[in-house]
């Protein structure tokens, strides 16, 4: 901006004369910023009203025309602490019994306590040879999952940590953490059911990863780790002397046949000692250390009871190997096999990875096993709470925008009070400003044509009732017509109703309503008694309703789609006053530079003169 000094030769003030005379101009400027500000105001308030219409039209009115949203079922069990139930739409009504036999869950490992050779504590920096593994490169194998896929090598040296040894299971499939404060690994698989379960081990029957000796030391490793659960050189050991055993068995019966006695063939001193031991400790039955007859193949946990006999020295079992063989069975984790759930419905067995099953529309969830003898009752029927509860809370939602359309429609006049300028606003308080602008914008939507149009629409819809039947009998054919009063659903009353609530419906016996808590409750009644009716009635009239106003919201030259009123009209007003504004203020600005230009020019004009007059008056010697 350009700067301005004026008035040095006449004396006058002619910034304040130019500025009455400009604001004397502003006056359609001003006018035209309180229009504009008016129209955001209604904007503003459409675009609230018309979220709450569209919410209504979208969701609960939208949902209540499908005769398949009153396909509502629940069920009950008699023991929710074993099993809880989510009723599909479909599922049939009926009573049906349950027995809960085993619940899924994921395989875990608990690994055994670490130590170091050297008595510090064990942290994730500690490295297997901190632990007294010296065995070199070893490998071996996690299986996650049943898949080819789901197998992983790991290996690990002397220099490998916890925390990277953990990490490598990780990136293998399975869940991995150790606990420092307890000295242990934890493993778990990443889901329940068998088909997630995960081993861990040097080496198996179909794997040849590695020669021989990483192998070996891969289970040395994971003796050190405290991890191996599956020790296949403890199990073959003690497999293959029992082997050698019952052959020898087969050898003495054979000669004691041919009569040969005493016998020549005889047991080792290690077969005898880990025969009487198993028998001795109950861990197998029936066999005849002298010959007669063959031991069982061990399976189980007997391979666990095998190992503690050995280590305690049971009929002083001294050998090394075998000692060896049970140390590393001993101080492997504790492994707890993943699982599926099984259940028994109706006497047929169901089994699945997790502890949820989809049956027949049903989703249970089992939560605890049955006791013994113990049968749960799952009882399915038409949930009739639930029919109530949908249509009241349509009615709610209704009542709610009604209410909302009759307030903006009925509101009190605003008339004296306009959109403030800034330049008023700095003479009022922020409260006395607030409680202004309230005052216009609650009253922006009052006698509003476009919220007449489709308010009137809907009370229509909703008072007008629904054809039922058309009676072909009479000339001309008569339409039997049900109405909301019908099923208990009326206004209060235009003297009884609050004010802007008139149009609002109240459900009779409805326990929620102060108004009608204390009436039968006639809709309960018929949707108990006579369903079909209640869906028939109440799928047409909100079909009706919905029709009507996806009619007057349908998207025309002036508004968009789903919208009530004429939005686009709207923000091209706006945008025009925006135009109309800037083209007053410039004209304005114009006026006022030509003002200032004016007394710019009678500011030069005084000066000449005073010029002129001090020449002449020097000539008539003015200056003696």
């Amino acid at each position: 901006m350009a700067m301005r000094i004026s008035g040095l030769m006449s004396g006058m003030d002619t910034e304040t004369i130019i500025s009455q005379l400009v604001e004397a101009k502003r006056t359609k400027v001003n006018k035209a910023v309180k229009a504009q500000k008016s129209l955001k105001y209604k904007q503003d308030a459409w675009k609230t009203l018309n979220t709450q219409i569209k919410k209504l039209h979208t969701t609960a009115l939208s949902n209540l025309r499908w005769e398949g949203s009153f396909v509502k079922k629940k069920t009950k069990v008699s023991n929710s602490s074993v099993v809880s139930v989510i009723t599909g739409d479909m599922a049939m009504n009926g009573v049906q019994s349950l027995k809960v036999n085993k619940l899924a869950q994921s395989g875990s490992l608990t690994g055994g306590k670490l130590t170091r050779t050297d008595g510090e504590a064990v942290t994730g920096d500690t490295t297997l040879g901190d632990l007294g593994y010296s065995g070199g490169q070893g490998i071996f194998l996690l299986q996650n999952g049943t898949s080819a896929d789901g197998k992983k090598p790991i290996i690990v040296d002397e220099n490998t940590t916890i925390s990277s040894f953990v990490g490598a299971l990780r990136n293998a499939g399975v869940n991995a953490n150790f606990d420092e404060a307890n000295g242990r690994i934890y493993m778990a698989s990443k889901a329940s059911g068998l088909e997630n379960d995960f081993t861990l081990r040097a080496y198996n029957a179909f794997d040849s990863m590695g020669d021989a000796t990483s192998r070996a030391n891969g289970a040395a490793a994971l003796s050190f780790l405290g991890l191996q659960y599956d020790d296949q050189t403890l199990k073959s050991g003690i497999d293959n002397i029992f082997t050698s055993y019952n052959k020898k068995v087969d050898d003495i019966k054979a000669e004691l046949d041919a009569g040969i006695n005493p016998p020549t063939t005889t047991f080792s001193a290690q077969e005898q000692q880990l025969a009487q031991a198993m028998i001795e400790a109950g861990i197998v039955d029936g066999a005849n250390v002298n010959g007669t007859t063959h031991l069982p193949a061990l399976s189980g946990d007997q391979y666990d009871k095998a190992a503690v006999q050995i280590l305690n020295g049971v009929n002083n079992i001294t050998d090394p190997d075998l000692r060896s063989w049970a140390e590393g069975w001993m101080r492997r984790g504790q492994k707890q096999d993943a699982s599926d759930a099984s259940i028994t419905l109706n006497g047929v067995e169901y089994t699945s990875s997790k502890n949820t099953f989809d049956i027949n529309g049903l989703t249970l969830t089992v939560n605890a096993t049955t006791a013994p003898g113990e049968t749960v009752t799952v009882t399915t029927d038409d949930d009739t709470d639930g029919i109530y509860d949908m249509i009241k809370n349509f009615f709610k939602e209704y009542n709610s925008l009604i209410n909302q359309m009759d307030k903006l429609y009925n509101a009190d006049s605003a008339k004296g009070y306009e959109p403030l300028l800034d330049e008023e606003k700095e003479a009022m308080s922020d409260s006395e400003i607030e409680e202004w602008e309230k005052k216009i914008k609650d009253s922006i939507l009052r006698k509003d044509s476009s919220l007449s149009t489709i308010a009137n629409e809907m009370k229509t819809i909703m008072m007008q009732g629904v054809v039922m039947s058309i009676n072909e009998d009479t000339v001309p054919p008569t339409e039997n017509k049900m109405y909301l009063s019908q099923f208990g659903i009326n206004t209060l009353g235009y003297f009884i109703a609050p004010e802007n609530e008139k149009n609002a419906y109240h459900i009779d016996g409805d326990s929620d309503d102060a108004d009608t808590s204390g009436n039968a409750d006639k809709l309960k009644s018929m949707i108990a008694n006579d369903p079909d009716t209640v869906v028939k009635f109440f799928t047409t009239l909100a079909k009706n309703l919905y029709d009507k106003m996806s009619e007057v919201m349908e998207g025309t030259e002036y508004s968009s789609a789903y919208t009530a009123y004429d939005d686009k009209k709207m923000q091209k007003e706006y945008d025009d006053y925006t135009v109309k504004i800037k083209e007053l203020e410039d004209k304005l600005a114009d006026y006022e530079d030509k003002w200032y230009a004016k007394f710019a020019a009678m500011e030069t004009a005084m000066a000449k003169m005073q010029q002129n007059a001090s020449a002449v008056t020097a000539l008539l010697g003015g200056g003696m």
